[in-house]
């Protein structure tokens, strides 16, 4: 794939996601915690995070360890699709078993047993989806992928939409209808996915093999170990605050911090489509030993004007934007945002070298990056939890990413020779410098109307980004000519 490609899929993907994802948090995820309070949404979210953890027990690493091959050797896809499906319902056993059982270790109770069961089947479909999105992307079939990628999305929407906004239910909207309305979405999109799949191999039965099962299970190992390492640290922060913290403050500061955490997780959406079409793409060309460095330079340029505009904007306009979102507890809200948002700046770097790594094979290297990342966030965690609570998370969550960015782009560089000069440093540097004043100009006199003031500063940073080449015009004449 050419770099004009790339740009040209990219914006495709990150389009179809713009359309549908941020309507899904800002509307319908937003309008659910205000419909049934920061308590409730906080309880929902802890078990949300709890059931993400344990995701590795579902996934094995297959689903990253089967983008990386089918995209390397694609005759391969009707031979592990059958083999892998079945392997896949075994797992979803196996998920359910270690979920309830650690549930009961920590001391949930009833109503949090009642939650974690359609969590856990929510969990099952998302991750069953995400593996045959891999065969999708693994083909290159990159459009298809991007229409997959939002459709579960799309009918959370409609089905939310009509629950919160209608008359229908006939009695007040509470989080489990929320979990219901997930159930029914994901598995209309897992079939979908899976007619697509079935589409393009010639699989024609499921196939039960054990020595097969365990061929797979031992080559996506260092997968699934870097999927449990990395989901530990990224999601282990709400799951702290409601245990560390005391009674109904527990699941209150979870609520705060999930109002906080909403807008970063909306933008790692972003970012983490770059990594939907980086690890094939990666993965092939390492393997025709194809130059990197126009690929690296791009999606770091693109990325980094992503990730810096983002947190810029957000930061200088929390509390205007807080305000439009929710109805009550904003100030403690926008405590924790000031920390969580610039999360997106290092999470954007990994999405980049993190792949690269993957796409290598550099997985022993990335696993013990990993740890360190664990260490990091539990002892600052634990330290600040008690002391700061959501917003301790927060700071936890900004150390262990910074150090995870710098790790992973260090190791890339010396691992594979990477040019420093394919890496824009000056240009991304002046870009900064001469945004973020731009941008505390229009927050300190658009107060009003922050919705314009938004759109003007996003608009300025594209000249801004254009003016400093951090984004040439080269990147705008190769999409208006790919077809």
């Amino acid at each position: 794939m050419k770099q004009k490609d790339f740009v040209f899929n990219i914006a495709i993907l990150i389009f179809l996601n713009l359309l549908v994802k941020p309507f899904w948090i800002l509307g319908i995820d937003v309008a659910v915690q205000n419909r049934v309070g920061a308590a409730a949404y906080g309880l929902y979210f802890a078990i949300f995070n709890f059931t993400y953890i344990f995701n590795v027990v579902l996934d094995m690493g297959i689903t990253n360890f089967n983008n990386r091959n089918i995209a390397r050797h694609t005759q391969l896809l009707s031979k592990h699709l059958s083999g892998i499906i079945v392997l896949k319902l075994l797992l979803g056993a196996a998920y359910l078993l270690v979920t309830f059982a650690v549930a009961a270790i920590i001391g949930y109770d009833s109503l949090h047993f009642k939650l974690l069961f359609w969590m856990a089947i929510n969990q099952f479909l998302n991750t069953f989806i995400l593996y045959l999105r891999s065969n999708v992307s693994a083909l290159l079939m990159f459009k298809t992928d991007s229409v997959l990628s939002v459709l579960d999305r799309l009918l959370m929407i409609v089905i939310c939409g009509i629950l919160l906004w209608t008359n229908v239910l006939k009695t007040n909207f509470s989080i489990e209808y929320f979990i219901y309305a997930q159930t029914a979405a994901y598995s209309v999109a897992a079939l979908t996915a899976l007619a697509v799949v079935l589409s393009k191999s010639h699989m024609r039965k499921l196939s039960w093999n054990g020595a097969f099962f365990l061929m797979i299970l031992k080559k996506s190992f260092p997968f699934a170990l870097l999927y449990l390492l990395m989901a530990f640290y990224n999601r282990i922060d709400s799951v702290m605050i409601e245990r560390l913290l005391p009674g109904e403050i527990s699941t209150f500061e979870a609520g705060i911090y999930a109002s906080a955490f909403r807008l970063l997780d909306a933008l790692t959406m972003i970012a983490y489509l770059f990594s939907v079409i980086l690890l094939p793409l990666f993965s092939k060309m390492l393997k025709e030993k194809e130059y990197l460095g126009g690929i690296i330079n791009s999606a770091f340029s693109l990325l980094f004007f992503f990730a810096v505009t983002s947190a810029t904007l957000l930061l200088c306009f929390k509390m205007p934007v807080l305000d439009l979102l929710y109805d009550e507890h904003v100030a403690e809200s926008a405590a924790v945002f000031t920390f969580l948002i610039p999360c997106i700046i290092p999470i954007s770097m990994t999405y980049i070298f993190g792949t690269l790594l993957t796409a290598n094979g550099s997985m022993k290297l990335l696993n013990l990056s990993a740890v360190i990342g664990i260490v990091v966030n539990l002892l600052v965690n634990v330290i600040l939890i008690p002391l700061l609570h959501a917003r301790g998370a927060a700071i936890a969550s900004l150390s262990t990413q910074s150090v995870m960015a710098i790790i992973q782009t260090g190791i890339a560089f010396r691992q594979l020779h990477i040019p420093i000069k394919e890496i824009p440093i000056l240009k991304a540097l002046i870009f900064t410098i001469i945004l973020i004043p731009t941008a505390l100009l229009f927050a300190k006199y658009f107060t009003g109307k922050v919705l314009w003031a938004l759109l003007i500063c996003a608009i300025l940073a594209c000249i801004i980004a254009v003016i400093t080449r951090l984004i040439p015009l080269r990147f705008w004449k190769d999409f208006s000519r790919t077809k």
